[in-house]
């Protein structure tokens, strides 16, 4: 279920927008989220498209490398193993 919301939760909801709305008023209700909704899809998709384009047209990032660095050699302790032939 959306959000969560079990079949009885969904019932109870429906049954206070029923109670506070009245049966006339649900239509217009449901028209007038149904037109936010779709409003709100077209801006995202509006923004989605600017973004595209921004990226689009944006130069790209210069790579820096760093230069190499020396490494110190590190002194080995000498070993008692006889050292073969």
């Amino acid at each position: 279920m959306p959000f969560g919301l079990g079949g009885q939760e969904l019932l109870v909801i429906l049954v206070i927008i029923l109670v506070l709305f009245g049966g006339k008023k649900i239509p217009e209700l449901m028209r007038g989220v149904g037109k936010g909704v779709g409003e709100l899809q077209k801006g995202v998709e509006e923004g989605k498209r600017s973004m595209a384009e921004a990226m689009k047209h944006e130069e790209p990032a210069p790579v820096v490398t760093p230069a190499p660095t020396a490494v110190a050699a590190t002194p080995v302790a000498p070993t008692d193993a006889p050292k073969s032939a």
